[in-house]
């Protein structure tokens, strides 16, 4: 139990760090930095994403357990319910939270979905063999690292998608 608790505390720090910056990096390139939100942005990646992210990883482990002698059908597999659950859904929140932390909640409208959908749409390539490598080659004590860290890229994409797209 003390390793489960401690395992989760330290996910809650790295997510808190690693969704922050993410975030930070992005809000800095599209010049719209606040301290709101990079507090909101650290809490949701400390408290939300930290708990979600890593309970869906162990529901997929156990859907479709890793193994070195996995098919290359079941790896695929893990790649793509990965893929799955960082759905235009799940960009549509993210990009939620983003205008509430900004300071902005006239702009979280259905417009949002639309954009979620074309920033996921457009990201499959990458996002599918990336989930591959993070599923089937990432150990899971550092799945969830791995996977924030690209969230975090994923944080520069979607802030710029938010804007070109």
């Amino acid at each position: 139990m003390d390793l489960t608790r401690s395992t989760q505390l330290r996910n809650h720090l790295r997510g808190l760090l690693i969704y922050a910056a993410g975030d930070t990096a992005a809000a800095l390139l599209v010049h719209q930095f606040s301290w709101s939100r990079l507090l909101g942005m650290a809490l949701i990646g400390g408290l939300l994403y930290s708990w979600e992210v890593p309970a869906y990883f162990r529901w997929l482990d156990q859907r479709v357990p890793p193994s070195p002698t996995s098919s290359l059908a079941a790896r695929w597999m893990r790649a793509a319910l990965s893929l799955a659950y960082f759905n235009p859904l799940w960009i549509a929140r993210h990009y939620v939270f983003l205008k509430l932390f900004s300071g902005h909640p006239e702009q979280v409208t259905w417009e949002l979905l639309p954009l979620a959908t074309r920033s996921f749409v457009l990201n499959i390539p990458v996002s599918l063999f990336v989930n591959y490598y993070i599923q089937n080659r990432v150990s899971a004590d550092w799945r969830f690292v791995v996977s924030a860290a690209f969230s975090g890229v994923m944080a520069v994409y979607y802030a710029l998608s938010a804007v070109w797209l």
